[in-house]
């Protein structure tokens, strides 16, 4: 078998004549999560060693030429207090964000980004941050955007090293957030003291309590609280410290969802955790996150894996920005833990919210949120929120490209399928390329060919998710022993170039109970295809059961035996169809009893 030297790991305990012991701990090595339980995770592979094809690029590509676009260039792009609704910084930090994002996943330069960075300091305030300068008093819309300023300031830095950039992180840092210290404490947090019925698309100031300015965006200080994180990461300012550890206490000792907080404050303050897990080695913040993550799947994620703008406010619509940190959380989460339910929400967040959320222009919208209170039916509410998700829409969609490889010491995981070819770092300096030709979830099998390997014998890890039915994986044609453990097959061997290896497998119509059984009831239920949710086309409110035989009429469509009802994917690759003046309407229904 040309490149394939399998080898049993012994344990040092390990009676070796129990032959079950040997086989049974050589699996458990070679497809366990063993590489999340050390200090230092598992490494996404960087962005300048992926090229991304397939729908990815395609999606990656239009939400860079649409951020390209007039709305998001130097003579727009800054805006005044009354232009930004009361949300400095925030445009323009986002834009920057996703600029950045959309540039690395790419590969392409971006064209207005250097003149946007020039022309930052000219709209700072004589302290040095975005906005107004407020005495005795905090505005978290304020904290919020000049976050989103640090955000697109460390990620332009961590990938050009421009040192120019740090003084005005410094400034940011210094002159608006550690100047803040001793306020954060006060955060008003009683349910009782906000108004948990307002709030729109974008959030506006609405009360005055306890020295601050706060937002119908309930929480939105926690966004700006990730920002701050981040630039300790590179700054290291004992002061910031400080004012980050002020403002993770009062962010722990929230009730979320008596709060009705924010969905994408809540998310964002989780991925705050995380970096901060990863700055001191604490591992308390990713239990922390655990809890709130259950939290967000039980009163804020909607039935197509999107999010309810507020926790428990089923009315409401969804936001795409708070759908990418779901996402970018769940990766994380799994990243650090090896639980397969993070990596499985995932992929449900990407194909069923994400991708459903980007618009014909590459821009996001927000959509309503199926369930008691609004109908059985998917529909669009704002066709796009240009002011924040689509530029919000780069660093997810640049994430997704980062996620599709990850590596450490002589292991190479690939959790999520994407067209690509990508060089993963081994240790010792060492390396491996690999090209991967798949188009999963419209295919049932992934391909991998090794064009070079420098690393010797490798552990390559291959996500088996439960809908992948009867898997088989062969190296060079040959069928490979294999078990699949917390989701991930392993092939341990000495790749060589030439070598292709294959995962195939099965793929079925399969039902699942809703999420939020507040807003649904205990007989409905959702129908799948793969990591696909399917729904029904058409305006009208149908009738399908479990006992139905759906019929495959190919390209992922299904129609109901002896009617006119078809079933396919929410998923889309940015169809103008999905638009609020779509004809005919736009509506797809997702919940069936």
């Amino acid at each position: 078998m040309v490149g394939f030297n399998y080898k049993l790991v012994f344990h040092k305990g390990m009676k070796k004549d129990s032959v079950f012991n040997i086989v049974l701990l050589s699996f458990v090595l070679l497809c366990g999560c063993e590489f999340a339980r050390s200090a230092t995770p598992i490494q996404p592979v960087p962005f300048k060693n992926i090229r991304i094809g397939g729908e990815l690029r395609e999606r990656v590509c239009k939400n860079f030429n649409r951020l390209e676009e007039e709305k998001y260039r130097p003579d727009k792009v800054f805006l005044t207090e009354e232009q930004s609704g009361g949300w400095p910084g925030d445009t323009e930090g986002r834009t920057i964000l996703g600029l950045v994002m959309d540039a690395q996943a790419s590969g392409r330069e971006p064209v207005y980004l250097k003149e946007i960075l020039n022309r930052i300091p000219t709209y700072l305030n004589k302290e040095g941050y975005m906005g107004p300068i407020y005495e005795g008093k905090m505005n978290e819309q304020q904290l919020s955007g000049n976050g989103w300023m640090l955000r697109g300031l460390c990620e332009y830095y961590l990938w050009k090293k421009d040192t120019k950039i740090l003084k005005i992180i410094n400034s940011i840092a210094t002159n608006l957030f550690i100047k803040g210290k001793g306020y954060y404490s006060n955060y008003p947090l009683d349910p009782a003291l906000r108004d948990k019925k307002v709030g729109g698309v974008s959030g506006t100031i609405q009360s005055n309590l306890q020295n601050w300015m706060l937002s119908s965006d309930v929480g939105c200080i926690f966004i700006g609280m990730e920002g701050a994180i981040q630039a300790y990461q590179i700054l290291r300012l004992p002061q910031l410290k400080e004012v980050i550890d002020e403002m993770l206490k009062i962010y722990l000792s929230a009730d979320l969802v008596k709060l009705k907080a924010q969905a994408h404050a809540t998310l964002t303050g989780l991925r705050g955790l995380i970096r901060y897990s990863d700055i001191t080695g604490d591992t308390k913040y990713i239990e922390e996150v655990a809890k709130r993550w259950q939290i967000y799947k039980t009163y804020g994620m909607t039935e197509n894996f999107a999010n309810y703008n507020w926790l428990t406010r089923y009315s409401a619509f969804t936001e795409p920005c708070a759908i990418i940190d779901s996402y970018m959380v769940a990766v994380q989460m799994w990243q650090h833990t090896g639980n397969p339910m993070y990596r499985n929400d995932a992929e449900m967040i990407y194909y069923n919210a994400i991708c459903h959320a980007q618009r014909s222009n590459g821009g996001f919208g927000c959509d309503d949120c199926p369930g008691n209170v609004s109908g059985k039916c998917l529909n669009v509410q704002v066709d796009e929120a240009h002011w924040c998700c689509t530029m919000r829409g780069g660093e997810g969609l640049g994430s997704a490209v980062r996620y599709t490889c990850f590596s450490k010491d002589n292991v190479v995981c690939l959790p999520f399928y994407h067209a690509s070819e990508f060089t993963a770092p081994i240790r010792g300096g060492k390396s491996v390329t690999i090209s991967e030709v798949t188009d999963y979830p419209f295919s049932n099998n992934v391909s991998l060919n090794i064009i070079k390997n420098t690393g010797g014998q490798l552990i390559l890890k291959l996500a088996v998710p439960y809908w992948m039915n009867n898997p088989k994986l062969t190296l060079n044609g040959k069928l490979c022993p294999m078990k699949v453990s917390n989701d991930f097959v392993a092939l341990k061997a000495n790749f060589k170039k030439g070598d292709k290896i294959v995962l195939s497998f099965v793929q079925s119509i399969r039902y699942e109970g809703t999420l939020n059984k507040e807003n649904t009831k205990p007989s409905q239920f959702k129908i799948f295809y793969g990591p696909m949710l399917l729904a029904a086309e058409g305006n009208e409110v149908v009738s399908v059961s479990k006992n139905d035989k759906l019929i495959p009429l190919g390209n992922l469509k299904f129609k109901k035996e002896g009617t006119q009802i078809v079933l396919s994917p929410v998923y889309h690759l940015m169809s103008s169809q999905v638009h609020q003046n779509a004809q005919p309407p736009y509506q797809r229904q997702i919940i069936f009893e």
